[in-house]
């Protein structure tokens, strides 16, 4: 099952958008915060915020394109508002 996954980085104030293919957001969050993933090691450490799961990974990846535009990083603001700092 593939997933769409968000992270939150306190170091950074920034959160990433990410998929996975077969159900692997446990890894792709160890991998991240390994220092694995060149576009995320300037914010170790990362926190898993929140996962959605799909059946198709095609659903997932529209999805985390989503999440990347503007209405979707509206979306992940308002949700998760108590994370981020002023």
């Amino acid at each position: 099952m593939a997933c769409v996954y968000i992270l939150y980085s306190k170091k950074r104030n920034h959160f990433y958008k990410g998929s996975s293919h077969e159900n692997g957001h446990l890894s792709r969050l160890e991998a991240h915060n390994a220092g694995k993933v060149k576009s995320t090691k300037a914010g170790i450490p990362w926190e898993l915020v929140h996962v959605e799961f799909f059946d198709e990974y095609s659903l997932a990846r529209k999805r985390e394109l989503f999440l990347k535009t503007g209405p979707g990083r509206t979306w992940i603001k308002e949700q998760f508002r108590s994370l981020t700092v002023k």
